[in-house]
């Protein structure tokens, strides 16, 4: 499965290793992670090198390819927020992962076709992909 996984970027990246063990963990399990590149460490670097277009370009046209969305949204991002309804508007299914105490959006919560997941080990991260996409594939 091509899936998209949104991170925050300009909001911060203290949540990159997180960022980094997911993007393994679905490489690992077989799936192919379009945008993972906000799993990359030097992201800022190689960023830097394109113009907002670009990288809007870019992303648009992975979160095209791709069968679902995976977002961890501990961190608040504008950026997050918008590929999340970009996904929604083409219908595509999407997870949000957050940690406890996360000041989540109302408006992720409250969107039933948004299924939301707090985390407290990578374990359950894990778990919650798995089951996600699992209920991807018998559908």
């Amino acid at each position: 499965m091509n899936v998209f996984l949104s991170a925050s970027i300009r909001g911060g990246r203290h949540m990159l290793p997180t960022y980094i063990d997911m993007c393994n963990y679905l490489q690992e399990s077989g799936h192919e992670v379009l945008s993972w590149h906000v799993a990359d460490p030097e992201l800022e670097k190689t960023e830097s090198l394109l113009t907002e277009q670009e990288i809007y370009i870019r992303d648009m046209e992975f979160l095209e390819k791709s069968d679902s969305l995976i977002a961890e949204v501990t961190t608040p991002s504008i950026g997050v927020g918008y590929e999340i309804c970009s996904a929604l508007q083409k219908g595509m299914p999407v997870l949000c992962l957050y940690t406890p105490e996360t000041n989540v959006s109302a408006m992720i919560l409250g969107d039933k076709r948004i299924i939301c997941k707090e985390y407290s080990s990578f374990n359950v991260i894990k778990e919650e992909i798995d089951r996600f996409l699992h209920l991807l594939n018998k559908s």
